[in-house]
């Protein structure tokens, strides 16, 4: 079976009050959408279209590196119906699968069951149900007294009758033969809402005495969002099955109710989550690590018993096994730490390079520098990279001591093993095992604390 794929996504969402389209909105991370997209990608669709509309631009340019991906464009906003017509026009005479992009939460493994059953009951139409009495909204499935189906009546025009006698429910995921996409011309356009409807489809098939069924899934793997609170419901949903995954695979959270950790993130065994912590992006974490309350990780890697302490942030930078980072640390962009590193309470490392068993243990900033191994970096020091219009490196080598309080003005180089006395501002470079010093000459004034408190009396 040539299988394509027919993503709906040109709605305007106005119950979700906002300037961003409804399929845009982010779930743990990923826009509604693109969790459509990742479920289909599996089945290897030979093609998959997107129906756009409102806010056709920011969606194509959201979904930008997804090369395989074909748009049309609903000019006017005329229902499920049209949208499949529009999308049409670039099928071939495939098996298609139409969806929704706004139901983040449907799997592979129900679109491919309902694939197999399509496939295997040789249908026209198939489409998935569900039954579930706390969610409304959804159309209702016709059934006869033999049990089959004759066709799918929208919510808002369903009578009271029907809704009590139909308790099934349309999910808006179906699959059609060519000889049901002959019969989109036969929808009418609906008299009061001026719109034409996919589910009227099913009917006509029906009568057409054409093969068709539904297929009972569970309500949750099709739940679609149409406001904020069914966003956090979803969002809420997709994050307990995350963490389910991961317990399952040899990790602990300490309280996964206060835990955010987005589907694409991936931790090892024996790694134990504290409380109110973010894992976020591409993070990838390591075996025996401990992420203490408070921290956020973002698109970053971690090694082997990786220690994060409280309140620490790391945004795309790399930690080698053992090093321990934190409390109150900020790793930016593009920092990369090597092992048995410890960076320290109030340290903010942007850019640079640090090599194994160095330790800058508080109230440092290094930028733009490459710090070798074994090095100690003395409280309160900091590179000065910046000269107001252009960054500047510094290197610090193998076995360096900078003591505390230090200024080390780039572009500059400190030689391996040197010393660079403390409360010093280094403004060139210094000679491998040389001592730079530049403080002014202490002067001692033998008694002036009591000659001054002695004026202060009088």
């Amino acid at each position: 079976m040539n299988l394509s794929v027919v993503i709906l996504a040109a709605g305007r969402g106005k119950r979700m009050n906002s300037l961003v389209p409804k399929v845009l909105h982010e779930v743990l991370g990923k826009p509604m959408l693109q969790y459509t997209i990742d479920a289909v990608k599996v089945l290897k669709p030979q093609k998959t279209v997107v129906v756009i509309g409102n806010g056709a631009d920011a969606v194509r340019n959201r979904m930008a590196t997804e090369d395989h991906l074909s748009f049309v464009i609903q000019k006017r906003l005329l229902g499920t119906g049209d949208a499949l017509s529009v999308a049409k026009k670039e099928l071939k005479k495939d098996t298609v699968l139409v969806l929704n992009g706004d139901c983040p939460l449907i799997t592979t493994k129900t679109l491919k069951t309902l694939v197999e059953n399509h496939k295997r009951d040789k249908n026209v139409v198939s489409f998935l149900s569900f039954i579930d009495s706390t969610m409304s909204g959804y159309g209702r499935v016709l059934r006869d007294e033999n049990k089959k189906v004759t066709g799918i009546v929208e919510d808002k025009h369903a009578t009271h009758e029907e809704k009590k006698k139909f308790k099934e429910l349309n999910s808006g995921v179906y699959i059609l033969e060519t000889e049901a996409l002959n019969y989109l011309d036969n929808i009418k356009k609906n008299r009061d809402s001026g719109e034409y409807y996919l589910t009227d489809l099913v009917g006509i098939v029906s009568k057409k005495g054409e093969r068709l069924n539904a297929y009972i899934c569970p309500s949750e793997d099709i739940r679609g969002v149409n406001n904020r609170r069914e966003l956090h419901e979803i969002s809420d949903i997709i994050r307990k099955r995350t963490i389910a995954r991961l317990m399952d695979h040899g990790v602990t959270f300490i309280d996964p109710d206060t835990s955010f950790v987005h589907p694409s993130v991936s931790v090892g065994k024996d790694t134990i989550i504290y409380p109110n912590t973010y894992l976020e992006g591409k993070t990838k974490i390591g075996n025996a690590c401990i992420i203490y309350p408070g921290s956020r990780i973002f698109d970053s890697t971690l090694g082997n018993n990786v220690i994060i302490k409280d309140n620490t942030v790391i945004e795309a930078s790399r930690i080698g096994n053992e090093s321990s980072i934190g409390p109150f640390a900020h790793l930016r962009p593009h920092s990369i730490i090597g092992r048995k590193v410890k960076i320290g309470n109030f340290v903010e490392i942007k850019k640079t390079s640090i090599g194994n068993e160095t330790k800058a243990s508080h109230l440092t900033y290094l930028g733009d520098a490459i710090v070798g191994k074994n090095v100690n970096i003395g409280a309160g020091t900091i590179t000065c990279n910046y000269d107001g219009r252009n960054k500047f490196n510094t290197v610090i080598e193998q076995g360096v001591f900078v003591g505390s309080d230090s200024q080390l003005v780039a572009p500059v180089k400190i030689g391996k093993g040197a010393y660079v006395a403390a409360g010093t501002t280094v403004n060139k470079d210094v000679p491998a095992g040389s001592l730079a010093i530049s403080r002014t000459k202490q002067q001692n004034l033998i008694g002036w604390a009591r000659k001054r408190q002695l004026r202060v009396k009088s």
